[in-house]
């Protein structure tokens, strides 16, 4: 509703970042230290999406710094996708209390941060991190372990979902599985470096 035509006023991302560092729209902010929403530039054509931010984050203010961000900037690395054309966020900005996973209210609070950050870094591939990722931006129904890998369109531009970071710590089998999704990305971003 309201909510989402208020988004529009924030003309740029940093008037947007500025907002959502000063958010209360659900419960989370209030049992973590810090808002956690981005690294990376803005002017970057790939977006990832993971899930939200665990301690590390919460503690540094970045996304992606604890031990599953160390391997996502190994995969990066491997994936010839460089540092300063990769912008980095999740779908929650606050961290939830033990790491649990986000309510569908909370999602729902912050999903209107993400939809516009989206719209303003205007991205020319969007990956999602996880199942979470995948379910807000693709589809409600969607299992990673069944449609990961597979492309579809966010709002016209290509998207596509693979496993969290995070689920490799805990299952070093599916690094082969992230890997093939990865060589894949690496694929469609020379052509995008072709195109420049």
């Amino acid at each position: 509703g309201s909510y989402m035509l208020d988004m529009l006023q924030y003309e740029d991302i940093e008037s947007l970042t500025a907002a959502n560092l000063a958010c209360q729209a659900c419960g989370l902010r209030r049992g973590c230290t810090q808002v956690v929403i981005s690294r990376g530039r803005p002017q970057s054509r790939v977006m990832l999406v993971g899930e939200g931010p665990g301690a590390n984050e919460d503690r540094l203010g970045q996304p992606f710094v604890g031990a599953a961000g160390q391997l996502l900037d190994k995969i990066l690395t491997a994936a010839e996708l460089p540092r300063e054309d990769v912008y980095i966020t999740n779908v929650i900005k606050c961290r939830p209390p033990g790491n649990r996973l986000p309510k569908s209210d909370e999602t729902k609070s912050c999903l209107p941060w993400l939809e516009r950050q989206i719209e303003l870094i205007s991205p020319r591939l969007l990956v999602c991190l996880g199942a979470l990722a995948g379910q807000t931006l693709i589809s409600p129904n969607l299992r990673i372990t069944r449609d990961r890998g597979k492309w579809h369109k966010y709002r016209g531009i290509d998207i596509v979902a693979t496993y969290h970071p995070a689920a490799l710590l805990r299952d070093s089998a599916l690094k082969r599985p992230v890997w093939e999704d990865f060589k894949v990305i690496r694929d469609y971003y020379r052509n995008l470096a072709g195109e420049a």
